[in-house]
């Protein structure tokens, strides 16, 4: 029999020695938990495409993040649910600084000044077009956009943002909200811009969640074409340089190799996000029992920190902080 020298299998003979050679993990300190705000007292509903994730009103948003600050989790992404009566063509509600959102990420750094508050900055939530830009004769305005960008940054940081998620895809909105933050004394304001935002199929549960769809047409002028990946290098480079503070690639499961790109050309950290719809097909798997929800979620966790992303935003960012507790 021929002598077989190299033996991989040695390094995977128990537990504690995989543990000792395993080369990626992931960790509750690496999640940003997206949270959906919505109006009222006592209010919560869950999202019917998205189980165990649910819209809050603002007092129960607060005790949502104090457990989850009480599990290691203290990162949270804030998205709100406005009534269509806000909303106009300019996004006008998204400058209200007496507004929902503002007066609630208040409150949550008056309350729990450790926890970490990442905003949405985008005109879709406020839009009565339901387009992440302003909307002009059926176009999607690029520079006129950056105006009402910047000011809902600024709002935002005064109210008490640690990092402004430009999540729009308007050419040099980084820059421009970068410019604003400073000018205006908000130079320890971090920008997570999404940098590769691709014009994806697995976004329909957000939209549910947030009523965002657009009203006409689709996103494909200023979201990515999912069949390009030098593309995003360019846009990575043009974020860089324009002052942001890390590149997010989203979604993340279909893009691990954009992730993989990223992480390897560009010194900042990077972000994925696991979006709705990747959260939302393993829920449904597993409530057939199809899958187990468990081991999928870690290992689906773990596929986008091998490719390169050190920090993620996840869903299952609550339940993974859980099951680490137990």
């Amino acid at each position: 029999m021929t002598q077989i020298t190299h033996r991989p299998r040695r390094n995977r003979k128990s537990a504690a020695i995989r543990n000792i050679v395993q080369e990626n993990w992931v960790s509750v300190n690496d999640l940003i938990f997206p949270l959906f705000l919505t109006e009222g007292k006592n209010k919560r509903s869950e999202i019917s495409s998205m189980p165990g994730i649910y819209r809050m009103s603002g007092d129960l948003l607060l005790k949502e993040i104090e457990s989850c600050l009480k599990v290691g989790l203290h990162t949270f992404c804030l998205f709100p649910s406005l009534n269509n009566k806000l909303k106009d063509k300019k996004a006008t509600e998204g400058l209200n600084k007496k507004g929902l959102y503002p007066s609630v990420i208040r409150e949550i750094k008056k309350r729990f000044p450790e926890a970490v508050i990442m905003t949405d900055v985008a005109m879709d939530p406020y839009s009565s077009d339901g387009h992440d830009g302003y909307v002009k004769n059926g176009m999607i305005m690029n520079d006129e956009t950056l105006d009402i960008l910047a000011k809902m940054a600024l709002v935002q940081a005064e109210a008490g943002a640690d990092i402004i998620g430009p999540s729009d895809m308007m050419d040099g909105r980084v820059g421009f909200i970068r410019e604003a933050l400073d000018d205006n004394d908000f130079t320890d304001v971090s920008i997570m811009s999404y940098t590769a935002k691709y014009a994806s199929a697995f976004y329909g549960p957000f939209r549910d969640a947030l009523d965002s769809a657009p009203k006409f047409g689709d996103k494909k002028t200023y979201q990515m074409n999912p069949a390009n990946s030098k593309e995003a290098l360019l846009e990575a480079d043009l974020d860089m340089n324009e002052g942001a503070d890390f590149l997010m690639v989203k979604p993340a499961l279909s893009y691990l190799d954009i992730i993989k790109s990223l992480n390897d050309n560009f010194n900042l950290p990077i972000a994925a996000y696991n979006v709705s719809g990747e959260y939302a097909m393993v829920k449904a798997a597993a409530q057939k029992k199809w899958i187990d929800n468990d081991r999928v979620r870690d290992e689906i966790l773990l596929s986008i920190k091998r490719a390169g992303a050190s920090v993620i935003l996840t869903y299952f960012a609550k339940e993974f902080a859980l099951a680490q507790k137990k």
